[in-house]
């Protein structure tokens, strides 16, 4: 969905810290960099709401303002401002006028601001940020407002990229969804337009090196083809992408060729596929592009000691997935977290596959409001990052978090229809041995048998639809050779899928990782790391 006009807001915001029953402050007292979140020393404060003396984090909201103007050339768009995501709860202001609110930490939003703004003149816009952390109720992964052990620094306010966006007044393109079909050898593309129901065309063209490869003509809203020959699929050694570009035209007014478009977007697109199915041995396997590989990878926690859940660069969050391809790893389990776009354009672009968790809610009973609340975040998280090829299985649960009050079955289901194309795990952790203990969620449903075994050697099994993996094994870099020559064998007997070693880099209190907190180094030889990989698992890796 890239355009070529936009505005980052980025940069430094002014904020305040008020009460949260005080109306919107008429000054601030501070400055911050968004979007590194509060407690980060790259946001330029580096505090926890709960130290500063007087302020209790439930009962306060944290303030930002800061001016912006647009271009003149700009004049005849409508206007749209987007936040990447916002930790948790969002009310947004332009020049005192509200714009809505937002709750979810892990999903983008956007509101249409063309009516509230001055053009030629400054525009205030105020955000206020309201985040209970562990006593919401709400998702929040690995947060807590008092880190130790497993548990890490919070994350409050903007933790990820704010900016505007023109658009063609009367009708533009709001989404894509694309749906890579490898055994009909075709894309299936849907395009959503702002307003819905405009009197458009759609027109989206496929290439490869500046060459076009198919095309294809739809309407708005309805699912339409794109069809490849010969298409070259999406491989963790090859992860090669299909350029997309996206038209919408007029519904008259001469041939195609010579018709302006309403608005393009430029995309990409990978034609991969994620599956069950059985090996040569009759097991049932987790499939990639109709093939059995065995998915080798790391907990992926996305801290970091600077940016805390912001990292400090584009090229940071790629040095991490480079590292995990260079240890000899073809995955990531992104634990608890959702990371930016751009995290994910990185997997895609350097072939890393990623099993997605869903960031889990504290343990006890959830209220109804809750459970609608965590839904409809599980809804936007599928959604908001369904297009990217390197995303082959959602985590629903971990290790019994939060999930005492939920109907798994109904959940798992859920999900399913959200995103039949990837394989659904109801509950990392189900069994084995883990960092709660043993656990006893498996109710039988998904697609993926998880244990966890960090003090036993005790494998799943894989049953007749539902593939075996071990979500989690470990600690200790300097236990992996000696480990993995344990749990390699269960590949081949009971027929163990994939594999989760933990984890990525040490994090705050915890001191296991492939590579320090602060990425300098790896905690291990990595060219001996990733030689025992592939003595294992082979190469190349299909």
């Amino acid at each position: 969905m890239a355009r070529k006009e936009w505005m980052n807001l980025n940069g430094l915001w002014n904020y305040v810290i008020t009460e949260k029953a005080e109306a919107m402050p008429t000054s601030m007292n501070g400055k911050i960099l968004v979007p590194f979140p509060l407690e980060s020393p790259l946001s330029g404060v580096g505090k926890m709401i709960n130290s500063i003396p007087g302020r209790n984090k439930l009962n306060s909201t944290l303030w930002y303002s800061r001016t912006f103007r647009i271009p003149a050339y700009w004049k005849d768009s409508r206007i749209l401002l987007h936040f990447g995501a916002v930790d948790w709860e969002a009310t947004v202001y332009l020049n005192d006028k509200k714009m809505g609110v937002h709750q979810g930490g892990y999903d983008s939003f956007t509101f249409d601001i063309t009516e509230e703004l001055k053009r030629g003149k400054e525009n205030t816009l105020m955000v206020g940020v309201w985040d209970p952390t562990v006593r919401g109720g709400y998702p929040q992964g690995k947060q807590v407002d008092d880190p130790q052990g497993m548990l890490y620094t919070p994350c409050t306010g903007i933790w990820q990229t704010v900016w505007l966006e023109p658009v063609a007044k009367a009708s533009s393109i709001r989404d894509l969804t694309l749906v890579p079909d490898i055994d009909h050898r075709l894309l299936r593309l849907t395009v959503t337009t702002l307003p819905e129901g405009a009197a458009v065309r759609v027109r989206a063209t496929a290439m490869s090196g500046g060459k076009k490869i198919a095309g294809a003509m739809g309407k708005p809203g309805e699912p339409f083809e794109l069809a490849l020959a010969t298409p070259r699929l999406w491989w963790p050694d090859d992860p090669f992408l299909y350029d997309l570009r996206v038209d919408l035209l007029p519904v008259s007014g001469g041939p195609l060729e010579t018709v302006p478009a309403c608005d393009t977007v430029e995309s990409y697109f990978g034609m991969r596929k994620s599956s069950l199915g059985k090996d040569a041995m009759g097991i049932t396997r987790m499939m990639l592009n109709n093939k059995f590989i065995v998915q080798n990878g790391l907990l992926d926690q996305g801290f970091w000691p600077d940016g805390i859940y912001t990292a400090p660069t584009d090229e940071a969050l790629r040095y991490d997935i480079e590292a995990t391809k260079r240890l000899g790893f073809n995955m990531a389990r992104k634990h608890l977290k959702v990371e930016p776009q751009r995290w994910y354009y990185w997997a895609d672009k350097l072939g890393l596959l990623v099993w997605q968790d869903m960031p889990s809610i504290s343990k006890g009973p959830s209220s109804p409001a809750e459970r609608t609340q965590f839904m409809s975040e599980l809804e936007r998280v599928i959604g908001g990052r369904f297009n990217h090829p390197s995303i082959v299985s959602w985590v629903l649960f971990n290790e019994g978090m939060g999930l005492e009050s939920f109907d798994l079955k109904a959940v798992t289901a859920r999900a399913a229809k959200m995103d039949s194309t990837r394989l659904i795990n109801h509950e990392s952790g189900a069994g084995g041995s883990g960092a709660q203990g043993k656990n006893h969620y498996d109710v039988g449903t998904g697609d993926l048998v998880d244990f966890h075994c960090y003090n036993n050697f005790t494998p799943p099994q894989p049953e007749e639809h539902r593939a075996a993996v071990i979500g989690e094994y470990g600690p200790g870099v300097k236990r992996f050779m000696s480990q993995l020559a344990k749990y390699a064998p269960f590949v081949a007997d009971p027929g163990v899928s994939g594999f989760i070693w933990t984890q990525t880099t040490d994090v705050e209190n915890e001191h296991n990782g492939m590579l320090t907190y602060d990425r300098s180094k790896f905690n291990d030889d990595p060219d001996s790391l990733r030689a025992q990989n592939l003595k294992y698992f082979g190469q190349p890796i299909r």
